[in-house]
């Protein structure tokens, strides 16, 4: 059967899937794997841009059963398992009195799917979703199975947080989740360069604060979260499929597709729904708060750059978007995070912002995204590992002091690379004693994304 990742760009024809339902399981596909001589790729929801979870060989989907989920009333730790969609944990711990204390803004991804890349949301005292991890089930490439934690095979622990699914297929995932609380959001419409001015207040006067420019005008969505014991306002379910639906998903796709069809209609268009997606103020779960559907099929690029490079960062993303993006619907998003210990992590050492510039699906994205990409990378920028980027492993070591450290690591615990893929060799470099695969990832869809693997 053919996989494919949501957006369509990636696909390809594993040999074979394998659906674990434990970890017992998934050990006893790693050991056949290694019996056969084959590539194992653990499987997600296909949230991903870049070929990081393309699987050549075999495709494994890790244990998912809601079963398996353990909360620690006491303490907060919350133990999933590794295939477990974020949307379904979100649900069953805010039924448990329990939610986590920051999120990306969706929530499709799995548990397992969503560290190992990178996830983050925005907060400037708030670091993104792998740090918040507090221990590791982990199937390494013979076959056995660990747990490690801060105290149990730190070294193991501390870089599989981020790793990309180069160090093992993971089981289950422990993380520190906190009591329920809601979020109180106020969602506005401001001039692009008074939220430059005033951007320092801004990010440090609300806990969660992040804004959308739109191409071709001077304006932004801004949107700013902050923790309520408040219950209203509420939005009503018109008001929520009026936002959600209507305009985030229903009524874009149509601008995306005038936008392609017409380009000299875009900064118009583009005005009419800045001003439009951002008029809302309403009180309501912290995950339902941070996370928004996304039905609208795109390419992604986003780099994770030092904070105070925010302004001349997007300085030059305007000019490259004046020059390269002349039919670009939709927004740039920039966020922020605190800085983290995660070796692999966009936000290591760092306080960072992220700027993400996004292209409707099957529009043309290469010149637009390697203007930006040039911007980014003279910043000293990082890429997102599940987002589009042209990094390799000789460019990406100068930007991590651990790199080196992290790929020793995978080359000890995975000498043949039996978790590897064409996309890891490109950015960790293949190990000595690597094995290879007949497979090849496929062109891109022509017909369309297709539902999501």
């Amino acid at each position: 059967m053919t996989w494919r990742n949501w957006a369509g760009n990636q696909r390809t024809d594993p040999r074979r899937t394998v659906v674990a339902r434990d970890a017992d399981e998934v050990v006893e596909a790693v050991k056949n794997a290694q019996r056969d001589g084959l590539r194992v790729k653990a499987l997600g929801t296909g949230h991903s841009f870049t070929g990081i979870a393309v699987p050549e060989d075999v495709a494994l989907r890790p244990p998912s059963d809601p079963t398996l989920l353990r909360v620690d009333a006491a303490t907060g730790l919350v133990t999933a398992p590794a295939g477990m969609p974020l949307h379904r944990l979100n649900v069953l711990l805010w039924e448990r009195g329990f939610a986590l204390p920051n999120l990306g803004d969706i929530d499709a991804q799995t548990v397992a799917g969503a560290i190992s890349t990178g996830t983050h949301g925005t907060g400037v005292t708030h670091q993104g979703l792998a740090a918040q991890v507090r221990g590791i089930e982990i199937v390494l490439a013979d076959g056995s199975l660990v747990t490690c934690s801060p105290t149990e095979r730190p070294e193991i622990f501390s870089a599989a947080r981020i790793g990309l699914g180069a160090l093992g297929v993971i089981t289950s995932v422990t993380l520190q989740a906190l009591p329920a609380f809601r979020l109180h959001a106020v969602e506005t419409a401001m001039p692009l360069d008074d939220v430059l001015d005033g951007l320092d207040e801004l990010v440090a006067g609300n806990e969660h604060f992040e804004f959308y420019w739109f191409p071709h005008t001077g304006i932004a969505a801004t949107k700013r979260n902050n923790r309520t014991e408040a219950t209203g306002p509420t939005r009503g379910r018109v008001a929520e499929w009026v936002g959600d639906d209507l305009l985030g998903n229903g009524a874009f796709e149509l601008t995306c597709r005038l936008g392609a069809a017409l380009p000299t209609l875009v900064p118009r268009v583009n005005q009419l729904m800045a001003r439009q997606m951002a008029a809302a103020e309403y009180v309501d779960r912290s995950y339902r708060v941070f996370t928004s559907p996304r039905r609208v099929r795109f390419l992604e690029m986003e780099y994770g750059i030092p904070r105070a490079a925010i302004h001349e960062a997007l300085a030059g993303l305007r000019a490259a978007a004046e020059r390269h993006g002349q039919a670009v619907t939709f927004p740039v998003e920039v966020r922020f995070a605190a800085a983290d210990d995660v070796p692999l992590s966009t936000a290591t050492g760092r306080e960072s912002a992220y700027v993400a510039v996004h292209v409707y699906r099957g529009q043309p994205h290469e010149a637009y995204f390697g203007a930006v990409e040039a911007v980014m990378t003279a910043l000293d920028g990082r890429p997102h590992w599940g987002k589009l980027h042209t990094q390799t492993a000789a460019t990406l070591r100068e930007r991590y002091p651990a790199f080196d450290d992290f790929v020793a690591l995978r080359d000890r615990l995975d000498p043949e690379g039996r978790f590897t893929n064409a996309y890891l060799n490109r950015v960790l470099g293949a190990p000595g004693g690597a094995i290879t695969s007949t497979r090849k990832a496929l062109p891109e869809d022509p017909a369309g994304p297709g539902p999501a693997q």
